[in-house]
């Protein structure tokens, strides 16, 4: 017999029996707050029986308290399934061949209401049932290369991704798309600058902070975006494509190593750290750099991939009071490089100086960066910095701490010879270490201030 019910009970499942509703029942509920008319949602097995869920017709859910409802009555009743249609991708003669290899995350995703978990769903089809607009901007093949979300991305999947990419290019296509979760996108992007060195072809990265199934998705957008930018940029790097402004207009490609996430939930979250994004794109202006030095899109099939992890590297967050024996810990678990997130210009305090001078003379490559995340590691200004250097520390100039992190693993997977290694750290490959910031690479404005209302008045519709 059919759960009628599925995923409610208690206090809840009560209130659906006393008003005879069924999930995916079409209901009017009259409570203490007004009224509500939707489709009653299943609810995840793991969530409380203190509320009913439904459907409003705008699209977003809404969670009502039991407590606060009078009534309900059923008005209609149409089971809904949340797969994504699937159609057959039509193929266009002379418009570009873009490949997406699929690795998890949100992009053209279903809810499973059992577990209220996203889950992604890929295919050509199904993508062209979500996003029709992806034929008329290029010719479409889909790999599904892994299905984790991007917290469970590691450097098993990096070097994966790095081979698969060599051979999409050596196979002569136009661009690559690389559908990933947005947590840690922008590790996967470092990652990718570091091991596909000097491509013919744009990479483009892409998520979507909201699922497909809400009104709010940027999804489709992000989408359609990477699907340009792949097929038609003359930009052949590691890019990250995501949200623009608010306002839709747009979206921005950021360079894989100067990329980060910078809100839980924000569309926009993505920004362009110590440097401009690198250039904009839209289906009506195309891709418009913003800054004038890339790598060009070429004919010929020539890329360096270079698939090199070393996994015992790791990031230490610098905070008052820490202690030696995290150093020490590290050391004697088999470390071989460590990051430091240090305060000011790259800074940390004295009780660690003796554990640092252990583990450097155990060989372990300890590189400092700065966790204000804009900036340079300038040790050679105090005594502090001086003296940590001495102790061999090697600072890591304006590396993010992710990027850092991720370089030092790749660079430890080819070699642990001290000076090779500083060598290739140091080196920077694109834009991951720059001579200096622009007047406008660092810009943190907060509310309240005068001119920065105005500007917002201007932006915000």
């Amino acid at each position: 017999m059919e759960d009628i019910f599925q995923g409610y009970k208690g206090k809840a499942l009560e209130v659906l029996k006393k008003f005879n509703v069924r999930v995916w029942g079409k209901t009017i509920i009259d409570t203490t707050r007004g009224e509500f008319r939707g489709t009653v949602l299943p609810r995840a097995e793991n969530d409380d029986d203190q509320h009913i869920v439904i459907k409003v017709d705008t699209g977003y859910n809404v969670g009502i308290d039991i407590v606060t409802i009078n009534s309900m009555k059923e008005v209609g009743y149409s089971k809904a399934t949340y797969k994504i249609p699937e159609k057959e991708f039509p193929y266009k003669e002379g418009q570009p061949f873009v490949k997406l290899l699929g690795t998890g995350g949100t992009i053209a995703s279903r809810l499973d209401y059992r577990t209220g978990a996203v889950i992604p769903a890929f295919s050509p089809g199904e993508l062209y049932g979500a996003v029709p607009e992806l034929a008329d901007i290029c010719n479409l093949s889909t790999e599904k290369l892994f299905a984790v979300f991007s917290e469970n991305m590691e450097p098993e999947q990096y070097k994966a991704l790095a081979i698969a990419i060599g051979k999409e290019i050596e196979n002569g296509i136009d661009g690559i798309i690389i559908g990933h979760g947005t947590d840690t996108l922008s590790h996967t992007a470092a990652a990718l600058t570091f091991m596909v060195q000097n491509p013919p072809v744009p990479i483009v990265l892409v998520g979507s902070q909201r699922s497909s199934d809400r009104p709010s998705s940027d999804a489709a957008l992000n989408l359609i975006h990477a699907a340009y930018t792949a097929g038609h940029s003359d930009i052949a790097e590691v890019m990250v494509c995501m949200f623009g402004p608010t306002s839709d207009e747009y979206g921005f490609l950021h360079r894989g190593t100067r990329v980060r996430k910078m809100h839980s939930s924000y569309r926009s979250t993505f920004r362009t750290i110590g440097n401009t994004p690198l250039a904009t794109v839209s289906r009506i202006n195309g891709v418009k750099p913003i800054i004038e030095n890339y790598n060009h899109r070429r004919k010929d099939r020539k890329v360096n991939i270079l698939p090199y992890f070393e996994e015992k590297v790791t990031i230490v967050y610098y905070y008052p009071n820490m202690q030696p024996d995290i150093i020490d810990s590290l050391v004697d678990n088999g470390y071989k490089g460590i990051i430091i997130a240090g305060t000011g210009l790259g800074h940390i305090n004295k009780p660690l100086y003796p554990a640092i001078r252990r583990a450097t003379e155990k060989g372990v490559h300890i590189y400092m960066s700065v966790q204000t995340l804009w900036g340079y590691a300038h040790m050679y200004v105090y005594d502090t910095g001086r003296d940590l250097m001495a102790a061999g520390i090697i600072p890591a100039e304006n590396m993010l701490p992710e990027t850092a992190y991720i370089k030092l693993g790749w660079a430890l997977g080819q070699t642990t010879d001290r000076e090779e290694v500083k060598r290739l750290m140091l080196t920077p490959i694109n834009d991951e270490i720059t001579k200096k910031e622009p007047y406008n690479g660092y810009l943190v404005y907060q509310g309240g201030v005068p001119e920065v209302e105005e500007f917002i008045k201007k932006v915000r519709k």
